[in-house]
């Protein structure tokens, strides 16, 4: 099992290759006085990768051990082995699931406590690609156990994701603009994600996909990215700060001032399980109701 570990997603595998791309944007884009990085948000962005790496160890320790289990189980075990249809198979499955794990990390305020990190800068390139969601972690596999139960192999699933998230690290970039319709019809491209690294109100909780954009179409969650409007990265409201603690547990500590100041248990349970934004004695700011009322 700890072997599988190991061998895991790709992730530590590739950490040079994406350290080597970050200094190539962060050169091109001084080069060419863009201001697409900053030192200190940077800096900080490496350490929610390293934090998210050691919450995630035992997490993902337990998770294999379950998906190991699960796999035994599973009265397809036998019938689903490696043959190329079945990673192909895998391959759509697991960009379903990373679609809803990711939706519900925008939706449900509790896991956007964990994800938040992820799009607490106001910049959108390779360094932020690693800008983890820390807390994150500690829900995330719960969204793959379905996979070992129809058949798949606890190896190809890790491997699987693997891909996926290396793919993903690419598409954090402002240096490649519309791909061809085609590939922007199917496929998560660079200016899908913008979109989704917006503060816009009309960018709010859209293009939650993985490697495709398929899910965002089918599911009513897709925006394309507008010439009239500009991208701006960062949160509706914020942080200002590149403090690596503050990073990680900001969402977290403003879950608690609400809790705390609710008035009824109800309140407290809509403060964790809607979306950002909701209040009880104050305007709704969820991304849903803001589209309505700007009329996107």
């Amino acid at each position: 099992m700890v072997e599988e570990l190991l061998q895991d997603d790709l992730s530590l595998l590739a950490v040079p290759l994406y350290l080597a791309a970050i200094l190539a944007e962060a050169l091109y884009s001084r080069r060419h006085h863009l201001n697409r990085y900053r030192l200190t948000d940077t800096l900080a962005s490496l350490s929610m990768l390293v934090a998210s790496g050691i919450v995630e160890l035992l997490p993902r320790l337990l998770a294999l051990a379950i998906f190991f289990q699960l796999h035994e189980l599973s009265p397809l075990k036998d019938v689903i082995g490696r043959q190329w249809w079945a990673w192909l198979l895998l391959f759509l499955l697991d960009d379903f699931t990373y679609y809803w794990f990711h939706r519900a990390n925008h939706e449900v305020r509790l896991l956007w406590a964990g994800h938040v990190n992820h799009h607490s800068s106001q910049y959108l390139n390779f360094g932020t690609a690693l800008r983890q969601g820390v807390g994150e972690r500690l829900h995330k596999f719960l969204f793959w156990l379905w996979l070992p139960l129809l058949g798949f192999d606890p190896a190809m699933i890790i491997t699987v994701i693997g891909i996926n998230l290396f793919y993903q690290f690419w598409i954090h970039t402002q240096a490649v603009g519309k791909l061809h319709p085609w590939i922007e019809a199917v496929f998560n491209t660079p200016s899908h994600h913008r979109v989704h690294h917006g503060s816009n109100v009309r960018y709010l909780d859209r293009n939650h996909g993985g490697v495709l954009i398929i899910w965002d179409r089918l599911f009513g969650t897709f925006s394309e990215e507008r010439d009239d409007e500009p991208v701006v990265y960062g949160l509706t409201t914020n942080i200002d700060s590149d403090n690596p603690w503050t990073v990680l547990s900001h969402e977290y500590r403003a879950i608690g001032r609400d809790l705390r100041r609710a008035g009824t248990w109800g309140e407290r349970l809509r403060y964790l399980l809607l979306a950002p934004g909701w209040s009880h004695d104050g305007p709704d700011k969820r991304a849903s109701v803001l589209r309505l009322n700007a009329g996107n």
